[in-house]
């Protein structure tokens, strides 16, 4: 399934009436409180039917009534940010442990280190990865599989963005320009020394970040970017996420889906795109298939059978943990990517300064779109190499995954197998190419 669309294509009510959006969220506050009891006894039922020493655990009532009770607490709980579940990997046939360190904060985001503790130092230091994770909704750990793919051979870093409910007004304000500037800040924090790999929307603040380094001659700029299922140009190809975007405007979500942060959460009164119209949003686009998917849960508790119960609670307990966007940063991000076009025209700026991809020249780019990508149309993400004409071509590549949707890009077997091998090998052969670069200029200086 995709990742959920970033306007929030079926988040807000069809009609063109204001939407008094900071009361339903305190609404939805109010019966989350009056649901806890609730739940608190579906929970006890169901553990009072499934308990071995109770005979009604081993009769179809007793199996049905702890499947409904089950099912009651899932659909009506709030799901919190999942664990990152990633403990060893297995590096050249030897399982090391891994520890996750947090190297760089910032209010609304931090930068999580997967550190592979070795018994003996490696003899050649491996690749840095910087996968900047998707700030559209879902936790980054949406991305724990595209973190393990990279982990056997590489040093991995990924930006996990804060829930905007968790941060408090004193905070300030964060905007497509800070998240540009979280950027900039985390890569000179890996000191040039990082390959980044974007995930669908960071394309285009990552780009935009590289530029205005390459621009200012930042030798703390990555290097290589490869951005991944991102809507560069959101004019190829638009799909019904791009054209809800153009038809609407910025208006019209201001009106609709923004809201206040109720008490008690530290973020209260802090405007944002809540988590729950981000949901409704993600769900209605296969709500049926969801329908379903809950009533084989019911069948499968029934039957006791464990393995598909199991990976409906992974899939569940992932897809339904949603976090609140900040307001500022969702509209400017709307306005500037699928409303105005605002890159690829190049009239895109950062505080006041343009945005020039065609002062990127040291960094090498990679591409990589899906085929049957709803989110991201094709062509838009490749539009990057237009963009960028002064990267030497030998310094480019772009990859079309056949057969591949939104999610697969980053996500499943066809990237273990096919996509993550080859950003791996890209990434490999331009490691050491700033150096080298920077050698040449160097020594050119000196004749």
């Amino acid at each position: 399934m995709p990742i959920g669309e970033f306007t929030g294509a079926a988040a807000a009510p069809d009609n063109d009436g204001p939407v008094l959006a900071t009361p339903m969220y305190w609404f939805y506050e109010m019966s989350q409180a009056a649901l806890n009891p609730a739940r608190a006894l579906a929970e006890a039922t169901k553990i009072f039917y499934q308990n071995p020493l109770n005979p009604m655990s081993q009769t179809d009532f007793g199996k049905q009534v702890a499947a409904g009770a089950e099912l009651f607490e899932r659909t009506t709980r709030r799901y919190a940010q999942p664990e990152w579940g990633i403990e060893s990997v297995l590096v050249g046939g030897e399982r090391v442990p891994v520890e996750i360190e947090c190297v760089w904060e910032q209010p609304f985001c931090r930068l999580l280190h997967f550190k592979r503790v070795f018994t003996h130092p490696l003899k050649k230091p491996q690749p840095k990865v910087l996968i900047v994770a998707p700030m559209s909704g879902h936790y980054a750990t949406l991305l724990r599989g595209t973190v393990e793919a990279f982990l056997p051979q590489h040093e991995v870093y990924i930006t996990e963005w804060v829930n905007a409910r968790q941060v408090p007004m004193a905070a300030g304000r964060f905007d497509l320009d800070d998240y540009i500037d979280y950027c900039v800040s985390i890569f000179r924090h890996l000191h040039g020394e990082a390959h980044v790999i974007a995930v669908c929307q960071p394309s285009v603040p990552v780009l935009a970040a590289v530029a205005l380094m390459e621009a200012k001659g930042d030798r703390d700029a990555p290097r290589s970017m490869i951005l991944m299922g991102g809507p560069v140009d959101a004019r190829c190809s638009p799909t019904k996420v791009n054209k809800l975007a153009e038809e609407r405007g910025v208006d019209w979500f201001r009106h609709h889906v923004i809201t206040k942060v109720p008490f008690p959460s530290p973020g209260v009164m802090r405007e944002v795109y809540p988590g729950f119209l981000q949901l409704h949003g993600f769900m209605s686009m296969n709500i049926g298939r969801h329908v379903q998917a809950h009533k084989d849960l019911f069948q499968h508790l029934v039957q006791g059978d464990g393995d598909s119960v199991q990976k409906h609670r992974e899939f569940y307990d992932e897809y339904l943990a949603v976090m609140d966007l900040p307001a500022e940063y969702y509209l400017q991000t709307l306005d500037t990517v699928f409303v105005n076009y605002a890159l690829p025209k190049g009239e895109m700026t950062h505080r006041g300064v343009p945005v020039d991809p065609t002062q990127i020249k040291r960094v090498a780019l990679m591409t990589v779109e899906g085929e049957h990508d709803d989110i991201s149309g094709l062509g838009q993400t490749e539009a990057a190499h237009t963009l960028c004409p002064n990267i030497p071509a030998d310094m480019k590549t772009h990859y079309l995954a056949r057969g591949v949707g939104h999610y697969g890009v980053f996500n499943g077997s066809r990237f273990r197998g096919e996509i993550a091998p080859r950003i791996a090998d890209f990434i490999l052969s331009h490691d050491a190419m700033p150096v080298i670069r920077d050698k040449k200029v160097t020594l050119a200086a000196v004749k």
